[in-house]
Formats: structure tokens, sequence, C-alpha cells
């Protein structure tokens, strides 16, 4: 083992859900003796103590699946999937980090330690190194809303081609908008009015204001031109039964918002029934340290810009995620659990 694990404290403070009935928020306590985890390393293991982690909605959503987040995470758990800290102790294979590198990571989904607390552990392949000047909470905004982002638009786009975006203020979506123009792509996309010019500015070349047009009709009107669809949002529910419309032949529906019901209901109904016409894709996030790398260096040569709505200190978490609750957030919700390097 690189660095003695056994060497941190023992216990940690935490925030702590057992349970999510009426909302994780409203069950969230913070403990001051939680146990550290990472006290028995795997060998490609890393503790890191966290300086920022950001808010995902997936941070209440799983855990409020009932039974089925049961199977899914140990209890009690901490929130969180992303975050930024530093390196206090590691496996015996890890060989790429350094005690005390700064670094930031994506546990890819909610897991019993997620980083609403002092310390958080994971494989090294979930980190990458801090770039040089960038802020811990920047960094902590990355992983789940970016790398979905970097995954979903893979391969890159030939000249001409043209991507639609339902969603292009929320987190997924203004990483997606970048990193499209960064990619190739011409970029059209959906937001409220107040997002409009927020929109334009991250480098969409089309915006459509749902609340003043029907966003299916309008799309319609443009014909198949599209050569890929990327669903952030959920609404409109005729979205993928309608894009044969405005969306390629042979060219892919891609969904990231999807429940259970409904993401089951477009894979099994077929098109003459009333299903797609398209083919369908319903992304699972897959963690990468190359795209996390990747992401890095584009932010921190200003391609790519991350927007923070608000950020809350680490005994205010509960305001944090009544504030994720709403909906109303332009950009990513940040909490402090330490003070900054």
């Amino acid at each position: 083992m690189s660095g003695d694990s056994e060497a941190l404290p023992s216990t940690m403070r935490a925030w702590l859900w057992t349970t999510a009935a009426g909302g994780l928020e409203k069950n969230l306590h913070l403990s001051e003796s939680a146990i550290r985890p990472g006290q028995q390393l795997h060998e490609d293991q890393v503790v890191v103590q966290v300086i920022s982690m950001s808010l995902n909605p997936a941070d209440y959503k799983v855990p409020e699946m009932g039974l089925t987040a049961k199977l899914i995470i140990s209890t009690p758990s901490s929130p969180g999937i992303d975050f930024c800290g530093r390196v206090v102790a590691m496996g015996s294979e890890v060989k790429d980090f350094t005690l005390g590198q700064l670094v930031f990571g994506c546990l890819g989904r909610p897991r019993q330690f997620g980083p609403l607390a002092e310390y958080t552990v994971c494989p090294s392949q979930s980190i990458a190194p801090l770039p040089k000047g960038l802020d811990p909470d920047i960094a902590a905004s990355i992983g789940v809303a970016g790398g979905t982002a970097y995954q979903v638009l893979e391969p890159p786009a030939t000249a001409g081609d043209r991507i639609f975006i339902n969603g292009g203020s929320g987190g997924v979506g203004m990483f997606c908008i970048q990193i499209a123009k960064i990619l190739g792509w011409h970029v059209t996309t959906t937001c409220s009015t107040r997002n409009v010019v927020l929109c334009h500015d991250l480098g969409a070349d089309e915006v459509i204001d749902y609340s003043k047009v029907d966003v299916v009709q309008t799309l319609k009107e443009m014909g198949p031109v599209f050569s890929r669809v990327l669903e952030n949002v959920g609404t409109p529910e005729n979205l993928y039964r309608e894009c044969h419309h405005f969306l390629r032949p042979g060219c892919t529906f891609v969904q990231v918002t999807a429940t259970i019901t409904s993401a089951a209901r477009q894979l099994i109904q077929p098109g003459f029934l009333g299903g797609g016409k398209r083919k369908l894709d319903l992304v699972v996030l897959a963690s990468k340290q190359s795209s996390l790398i990747q992401l890095g260096d584009w932010i921190q040569e200003g391609k790519i810009k991350v927007i923070i709505d608000s950020t809350f200190e680490f005994e205010d978490a509960i305001k944090a995620y009544e504030k994720l609750r709403t909906h109303r957030a332009r950009g990513k919700i940040v909490v402090h659990v330490a003070e900054k390097p």
C-alpha cells in the first residue's frame, strides 16, 4: 500500500442517509463520527480527501428508488458522485498519482461512500490530475455532466453534420453544446426564454424557446436534417415517436434522461404501433480517466466554460439539495467540504 491508510482518522464528518422516503434531503443527517472509507484498500483504489463536490439529479433519484436502491447502495450512505480533492492513500498497484496530489473525479453512479463527506474512495481510473490553476469548484462539476456529454458525442461529426440537443441549459446540455462545437457539429438546442442568450453564448447555432413554440412541430418543419438527436429532458413525450420527421435515416436518437418505464416502452414498442422509427440508444455513463483528462484540458484552455449556479458550505448541504430539487439551477450546484488549497 502506498501511503498509510491506517494513519488517517478512522471516522469522519459525513452527511448520511439510510432511507430516502419522502425525499433524500428530508432524510439527510450530519454525522460527526461516520466510518471513513478505504480502511482496507484494494490494490487499485485511492482515498481522496474531498475539497468540493457537485450535485447531480441521480444523487436523489437513485436513493428514492425504494427497494431497488437498497440493492444498488449499501447504507448508511453519503450522497454524491462528482468531486475534487487530495489523494491521501493509495493501493499498492496505483502508480500514476502521488500522496497530496490534487485530483478530480467521478464515481460513475451513487455509491455508499459518496463525496458529501470528508473522504471518498474510488478506483484510480475514476480520477485525473487537477489541471494547473483550475478551481476545485469547477473541477468538481465536470464528472457526470461532462463525461456523459463527451460519451454521447463520440465519434466526432463530419463537416455539415447537425445535432439537436433537447435541453441546452442543464448540466449535461451546457457541456453538450460546447463539446459538439469543438467536434464540429452544427448545434440546435432548446431552453426557456431566460436561457436563450446563455445557450447562444455557449455556442449554439440555433435556439428553440420551448415556452413560446411547439418543439416537435418546429423540428418537423425543418425536415430530416439532423444526424443525431440528444434527449436530456424527457419532454415533450412524443419527441422520440416523431423523430423520424427530423432525424435522418440510419441516424441515432440518444436518450440521456429516462425513467425505467418510459425507456422500456420506447425500446420494445415497434414503429408500426406508434413507437419510434429510428435507432434508440439509452446512455449509461462509463466514467473514464481519459475523458476526464480531455475535459480538464479543454476547460483549462478556455474551450469549455463550466457554469456554477451556486455554492453552499458543508453545513448547508440540505439547502443545496433543496435548490437542486427546484429544477431552476442554471449550471452546477457545488458544496464546499473543506477549504481550498
